[in-house]
């Protein structure tokens, strides 16, 4: 049996094989969270979603304000999530904009979460909603509560920030 030999000369460069969309594109995001709580871990998530809502949210009309998860069941839930139907999209169905959507996990990854929700007080946040090689995926933070005075540390320091940035930029 001979090898086959390639029709492409040896000095060509080898072709360039297309690429998936590996880069995560940012459809929602939830900037009052980082301010609201201080974020101790994250974890991606898969979205169980509707044919209508996957179409709106190419569109990003995704809002996770006062968004948050829960644990049903073993099964981890998002709540309070509000995604805008099209008015273009499907008219046999009834499209509810906040409705709960499960969260895709794997079980020892639920059992880690739910055990820091239920024994240490955290919460799980969604901060930011994005596509993965063409799949919706939420990020989750295991978060904790922010007082009042944290807040405006939090405030001071991103004054401070800004002011050093405009300092530095005038030499």
């Amino acid at each position: 049996m001979t090898a086959r030999k390639s029709t492409r000369p040896p000095s060509a460069p080898k072709p360039k094989a297309k690429k998936a969309d590996a880069a995560p594109r940012l459809i929602a995001e939830n900037r009052k969270a980082r301010f609201d709580f201080y974020i101790e871990d994250q974890i991606e998530a898969g979205l169980a979603l509707q044919g209508w809502e996957v179409k709106s949210m190419r569109e990003a009309k995704a809002n996770l304000k006062e968004s948050y998860a829960i644990f049903r069941n073993d099964e981890a839930w998002l709540i309070g999530a509000h995604i805008t139907p099209l008015t273009s999209a499907s008219t046999h169905v009834e499209a509810n904009p906040v409705r709960m959507r499960k969260l895709l996990l794997h079980r020892r990854e639920i059992d880690r979460l739910k055990g820091a929700v239920e024994r240490d007080g955290y919460t799980l946040v969604p901060l930011a909603i994005h596509w993965v090689n063409g799949r919706a995926k939420v990020t989750l933070g295991l978060a904790k509560g922010k007082n009042v005075r944290d807040k405006r540390d939090s405030i001071k320091d991103r004054d401070w920030q800004r002011q050093k940035g405009r300092v530095l930029r005038r030499g």
